[in-house]
């Protein structure tokens, strides 16, 4: 016998909470949250029915939503997201909205994402300064691959995709802007154990010495690939900001500011290269 969209829901809310059920089962029936509240009597078909418990089920287990649909939004635009990359966050909108002070409107400067990952950083930034040109890279194939899904979704061609480990493949090259939201979480932080992190890739988390590695990387080779008076932005871990703030004047940056997300806490440091 079939149920209602509204005891489908009760039943999935008392497993994983009333936002993720809502959001799955809208995902399973290709709706908005209106068409919920507007059919709540109506009857859920078993195969609906069905497809939506497993997804449940696998939400119950751990899987992170963003997984399950595919989806997530960013920047106020939809991004398809797998296992292949990090789930876009709301705390690097913030990285979203530095670079784009950094680019007046109508600007044709170059930028650089790097560590792209599904593309969110690259494709809000394009799409908002469209006569600007763009690099991506990642060291992922399947990253590079669902990053350029999204620019051709969201019609942005103003966005170069390439393979490369940070820097590498990047030889002779300078940009007005350099953004990456690279691995910063220490390894055999607790934390990857619990939520989402558990099963998002582990390589685009990790990082040694205490998650910083990375960012030390990029803050000794960016000056290497900046204009001069250019920016390197970057995010970071809750309790880094002071080191990433030291990196940066270690390698001759002025202007050095960290910026706190709407949490208050310090999420993106950044630098201009004298």
């Amino acid at each position: 016998m079939n149920v209602t969209l509204n005891a489908a829901l009760a039943d999935a809310t008392q497993r994983i909470g009333v936002l993720d059920a809502r959001t799955l089962l809208a995902h399973v029936l290709q709706r908005g949250a209106a068409y919920l509240i507007a059919h709540g009597d109506d009857a859920l078909a078993a195969d609906r029915h069905r497809v939506f418990d497993d997804l449940v089920g696998r939400r119950t287990a751990g899987e992170p939503v963003a997984y399950l649909t595919g989806h997530r939004e960013f920047y106020g635009l939809d991004f398809r997201v797998t296992p292949a990359v990090l789930i876009p966050r709301p705390e690097t909108e913030l990285l979203v909205e530095l670079v784009l002070e950094r680019l007046p409107a109508g600007s044709q400067e170059s930028v650089l994402d790097l560590g792209t990952g599904s593309g969110c950083v690259a494709v809000c930034v394009a799409k908002h300064r469209p006569r600007a040109r763009v690099v991506a890279v990642d060291m992922s194939r399947a990253a590079l691959a669902l990053a350029q899904e999204n620019a051709a979704a969201h019609g942005v061609n103003n966005v170069e995709f390439r393979l490369s480990n940070w820097f590498s493949r990047l030889d002779g090259e300078s940009f007005a802007v350099i953004a990456a939201n690279p691995p910063y979480i220490a390894v055999g932080d607790p934390h990857l154990t619990h939520g989402d992190l558990r099963h998002e890739p582990a390589e685009a988390l990790t990082a040694e010495a205490d998650g910083l590695a990375c960012l030390c990387a990029i803050a000794d080779a960016a000056p290497a690939h900046l204009a001069l008076g250019g920016w390197l932005l970057f995010e970071h871990g809750h309790d880094q900001a002071a080191q990433c703030r030291e990196f940066l004047s270690r390698a001759g940056f002025v202007e050095i500011f960290s910026r706190p997300d709407l949490a208050g806490i310090d999420r993106v440091t950044g630098g201009r290269l004298a």
